[in-house]
């Protein structure tokens, strides 16, 4: 097996794609071209894999799936669930931003919720999946809000409130964190490597792939390979994003935008 640096325009030349990882997309209306370029993505790609996993963060926020009716939402559900009719299986896996997708939204994007970690068998393949938030345990401020947020009486509580004072909320969080992350350092924001370590041998895996970061990457450990995945901005001449995929072969690939 191996990784290898690809771009769309020699895609032709490769095997038969198995499988796509893809994450930290942070879609909102605020974001036109980032979501068009997903759904070039969906309509170009995954069309003709077997499997994607969306490893979290989706959606810049969720609030709770009975905000499935507004029109941003809709618009994502339907390029979804048309990927899904056409036969490509879409898993979906809760990022630090959208851990509050639901079954009703699963239903209504044709995809599968998966809880985490989660390890994909995939032909010959085990690949550990995560979206990488909970290893980011150097981060003690950030790891303490976490717990509080995936309490299930905290998200009960959360989700009993009106959507609109869910929204407002939710505005207040994500302006407080962009505060919060101007006075931490980007290894303090990184996963921490006893925990990757610690993924592996309790998992029994050899293949890692999560987002969250922002830092994409491969790194080689002792206990095997880690793949990271990039974030997606395209709102300016300075796009990037991109997804790995997983060929018949048993390669691995990065693509770029």
């Amino acid at each position: 097996m191996s990784l290898l640096a690809t771009s769309s325009t020699n895609k032709k030349a490769q095997p038969e794609t198995v499988a796509l990882f893809v994450s930290d997309l942070h879609l909102s209306p605020d974001t036109p071209h980032t979501t068009a370029a997903f759904f070039k993505f969906l309509q170009d790609e995954a069309t003709h894999a077997t499997h994607v996993y969306i490893l979290g963060d989706l959606f810049e926020y969720w609030p709770g799936d009975d905000d499935i009716d507004s029109a941003f939402p809709q618009q994502i559900c339907h390029e979804l669930k048309r990927v899904a009719k056409l036969g490509t299986q879409l898993f979906w896996m809760g990022g630090n931003r959208d851990f509050l997708i639901g079954p009703a939204f699963a239903a209504a994007a044709g995809i599968t919720l998966l809880s985490e970690p989660h390890i994909a068998e995939i032909g010959e393949q085990k690949i550990l999946l995560v979206h990488g938030d909970a290893q980011c345990t150097d981060d003690t401020a950030y790891m303490a809000f976490r717990l509080q947020v995936r309490n299930p009486e905290w998200q009960a509580a959360f989700l009993a409130r009106p959507l609109a004072e869910r929204k407002s909320i939710i505005a207040s969080m994500r302006q407080g964190s962009r505060e919060a992350q101007k006075e931490k350092s980007m290894e303090i924001m990184d996963v921490n490597t006893d925990e990757i370590a610690t993924l592996f041998k309790s998992h029994q895996v050899q293949l890692l792939i999560h987002g969250h970061t922002h830092r994409p990457g491969i790194h080689a450990t002792a206990e095997g390979m880690r793949y990271v995945l990039p974030d997606w901005d395209c709102e300016s001449d300075a796009k990037r994003g991109g997804w790995i995929s997983l060929n018949s072969e048993g390669d691995f690939y990065q693509v770029n935008l």
